[in-house]
């Protein structure tokens, strides 16, 4: 596994590489595990160069070889997410049910808060039935500022 901190428009963001995919996507404030690589490789340079330019508006789709590791559950969740237009926004419940089970929001909330690659598995565009922004692991504030964003850029 390799492992490589960049410094992007949200704040230092470190992305892993593991066997020719992308497994994992870290905030500052997360913990990064010990038994990995510090080394900037091919596809992690590209996974940045994507990011770059999905932060400036530029990209509204990434096109990375991607391995989330989780449940079946969560793995489902996560490619469902991935069917969220950019711009757009889905409620809990609403990827609950697209998941085959209307009474498993709190289910999608979890499978969101243990999304080892968030911004590549867009689940901050999973908001409250309410319409509002609610729990983020890189922080409400970086959330907020990604939903802006992509409204901002997505009729261009």
């Amino acid at each position: 596994m390799n492992l490589y901190f960049h410094h992007t428009a949200i704040g230092r963001i470190g992305i892993v590489e593991d066997n020719g995919s992308i497994t994992n996507l870290f905030f500052e404030t997360d913990a990064v595990p010990q038994n990995v690589e510090m080394c900037e490789t091919d596809l992690i340079k590209e996974a940045f160069r994507q990011l770059d330019a999905f932060l400036a508006g530029e990209l509204k789709t990434f096109s990375l070889p991607l391995a989330p590791r989780g449940t079946e559950f969560m793995r489902a969740v996560w490619k469902i997410l991935c069917g969220v237009p950019y711009g757009n926004t889905a409620s809990y419940k609403e990827i609950a049910i697209a998941a085959g089970n209307s009474k498993a929001a709190r289910a999608v909330g979890m499978a969101n808060n243990k999304n080892p690659i968030p911004l590549f598995i867009p689940c901050h565009r999973i908001i409250g039935t309410d319409g509002k922004p609610v729990g983020y692991r890189g922080g409400l504030d970086v959330k907020r500022k990604l939903l802006e964003l992509e409204k901002h850029h997505a009729s261009v």
